[in-house]
């Protein structure tokens, strides 16, 4: 989900992770214990402060973890994935979107991620950039595309056209994928 504060001067921004997730498994625990004191049960007092607090450690440490590598924000300057940051005068273009109905990959498919991660984070998708220097690298969103958007008006420059068929080349003798019209 992106988040578009006017007065902080961020254009688009995800956070990774939040921190209400933290209260997620001391919630279920005291669910528990509010069953085990209505059904009459003995209660486990210690097993659910227990889990309820350990739940909380681990998921604490999966935010401060999100927060840092895979938090998205862009500014009038400058584009951030994760740990890395990139100023916007190094972006030479916004690259179209995959086509879907492709067999083959973009070149940008392959191109190194921003961040330090091996790759696209899951549930993130990558976009397409060309820098100044000619080569290709992958921003990536959940809200990919709020960030080409965001993106495209930051550098001031529409994104480029997907690679149209030149009529030059086509052929009439078209054939179905699967060769029936052969």
């Amino acid at each position: 989900m992106s988040e578009r504060p006017e007065d902080s001067g961020i254009l688009f921004a995800e956070p990774g992770a939040r921190w209400r997730t933290v209260a997620y498994g001391p919630i279920l625990c005291l669910i528990i214990f509010v069953v085990e004191l209505t059904t009459g049960s003995s209660v486990h007092w210690f097993a659910l402060l227990f889990c309820g607090s350990l739940i909380a450690m681990f998921v604490v440490l999966q935010v401060i973890a999100g927060q840092r590598h895979v938090s998205v924000e862009l500014t009038a300057d400058t584009l951030r994935d994760g740990t890395e940051t990139l100023p916007l005068s190094s972006i030479d273009a916004v690259l179209p979107e995959r086509d879907e109905d492709a067999w083959d990959d973009e070149d940008w498919e392959e191109a190194r991620a921003l961040g330090e991660l091996s790759g696209v984070p899951r549930r993130r998708t990558g976009i397409g950039l060309r820098l100044t220097d000619g080569s290709l690298v992958q921003a990536w969103a959940k809200d990919h595309r709020g960030l080409r958007a965001a993106l495209t008006t930051a550098i001031g420059r529409p994104p480029e056209p997907a690679a149209a068929d030149d009529p030059a080349t086509e052929t009439d003798d078209k054939h179905s994928e699967n060769g029936v019209d052969r």
